[in-house]
């Protein structure tokens, strides 16, 4: 993949129309937009190295910066990042559900967490561009509950045997997951090959920065600065004027007129924080689901004839009223065998792993600062709400009436899940004055040449996985700022 790379040193001093720091979904779906429009010079600075994707499958590793090098963590919980080019989109196992509809309003619905200032048909018309961007393959019945205005671009990944009698029982409910592996090879993706190593795709068939977005970085009006971390930007009065880079125990400092900041939610709070622009709820909110992993032993049903790592999403458990005492819970039918196959004679595949996924509840005691002395990130979380929690236990209650259309042997709870990878919170959406760090156009309340994109701006939890929503907003984002 060409790069225009450039330097510290070469860019110190110099000015930029815009400069994007980060290179993840948010940053990298809002250039996707933001070059149609804009007629002067990109930076993009990023703290990670460029680790092409042959280095990645021979060292099994997507960046040489270990996540728990870059800040300082005061809990048990991992909270996992990529500090690379192209963050995210490098590791992440490209499940590409939309939020729901409810999720976007779940304090005036339930008088929980907290509204967006957008609804779902805001973002919808965006979902579909960012579906068409990563070549989204999908089950068109999810429009029964997600109302969508285009089709997938490609058709969905093979169910199994298991998904087959779920939506002929629950039409309304069980889906084939939309995923961005894709079921149909692209001009630069192999189709997937189901070995269920997403992380790192030994045949390149999930949509990355670097098979989807690599013309970004080429383009004749971006330079790339890597290995470059931001500590702090200068501003004033409400206007953001420079941004200070530091590689190699060096410092440098360069000029824009507008500035994106993409980092991930434990890094972009940290750098305002550092910058003395702790607005709102700065750092506050930080969150993620809560999941815990399941087996089903089967009576005489197969599994694992699906074409994908996995294929099922049931919404059974997911809205209602009762989002008002327990938490909402997508339920994952799996592919794979996390726990090795059953031992009985001839019953190998006669078990069906689930995982099942609730929202939390945002906790400003849950939240992000800085080292005084050192600067860096400092994670200070201490754990999931009763709420979240009463979601899984309802649903793992539950479970019997939700797979009445499978013959059953036996539920087995194997754990409760560290970590579902996502991180979010810490610079939320929402209306000025109530807390929010950014409005409803991803603007920064006081900064208003401070756009913040990527997960670190949602203002509450959802089930599902949040990737594609943040490339949803961050194309909406550079969409309203240019039009």
């Amino acid at each position: 993949m060409d790069i225009n790379r450039v330097s510290a040193r070469d860019v110190d001093k110099q000015h930029y129309e815009l400069v994007v720091i980060g290179s993840g979904f948010g940053s990298s779906f809002f250039l996707t937009e933001a070059l149609k429009h804009i007629s002067g010079r990109v930076l993009i600075i990023e703290w990670g190295d460029f680790y092409p994707w042959a280095w990645q499958i021979e060292t099994q590793a997507s960046s040489l910066i270990k996540p728990e090098a870059t800040y300082s963590n005061q809990g048990e919980k991992p909270w996992n990042t990529t500090i690379a080019l192209g963050g995210g989109t490098n590791c992440w196992y490209s499940q590409t559900p939309r939020l729901h509809p409810s999720d976007f309003a779940t304090k005036s619905l339930y008088g929980i967490g907290n509204d967006w200032p957008i609804s779902y048909e805001d973002l919808e018309p965006y979902y579909c561009q960012a579906e068409q961007i990563m070549s989204i393959s999908g089950d068109p019945d999810m429009a029964r509950i997600l109302p969508r205005s285009q089709p997938f671009p490609q058709r969905p990944h093979k169910g199994s045997s298991v998904d087959e009698l779920m939506k002929a029982s629950m039409p309304d409910h069980h889906f084939i997951m939309p995923t961005a592996r894709a079921r149909v090879a692209t001009e630069n993706r192999s189709a997937c090959c189901a070995n269920f190593t997403c992380n790192l795709c030994p045949v390149n068939a999930k949509f990355t920065a670097q098979n989807g977005l690599a013309e970004l970085y080429s383009h004749p009006q971006v330079d790339v600065c890597l290995k470059t971390e931001v500590k702090s930007l200068e501003y004033e009065g409400s206007t953001i004027k420079s941004a200070r880079i530091e590689t190699d125990g060096r410092e440098y400092e360069v000029f824009g007129d507008m500035f994106v900041l993409g980092a991930n939610a434990i890094q972009s709070p940290a750098i305002l924080l550092r910058s003395d622009l702790a607005y709102g709820e700065t750092g506050m909110g930080l969150h993620e689901q809560v999941g815990a992993d399941v087996e089903v032993y089967l009576d005489g049903l197969g599994n694992f004839d699906g074409s994908t790592i996995t294929t099922g999403l049931n919404y059974f458990f997911y809205d209602g009223d009762f989002r008002r005492e327990r938490s909402a819970c997508l339920v994952y039918f799996e592919n794979r065998w996390p726990y090795g196959m059953r031992p009985e004679k001839g019953r190998w595949n006669e078990v069906l792993p689930l995982m099942l996924v609730t929202e939390d509840l945002p906790n400003l005691d849950n939240r992000v600062t800085v080292d005084s002395q050192t600067g860096q990130a400092v994670i200070n979380y201490h754990g999931e709400s009763e709420y979240a929690k009463k979601g899984v236990e309802h649903a793992l209650a539950n479970l019997d009436q939700l797979l009445a259309a499978l013959p059953v042997e036996s539920i087995h709870l194997r754990n409760w899940r560290l970590t579902e990878s996502h991180v979010q919170g810490t610079l939320r959406m929402g209306i000025e004055g109530d807390g929010s760090v950014v409005d409803d156009h991803m603007l920064h309340h006081r900064m208003r040449n401070l756009m913040v994109v990527g997960t670190s701006t949602y203002p509450s939890c959802s089930p599902a996985n949040p990737s594609l929503t943040a490339a949803a907003l961050s194309i909406r984002a550079a969409d309203l700022l240019y039009s």
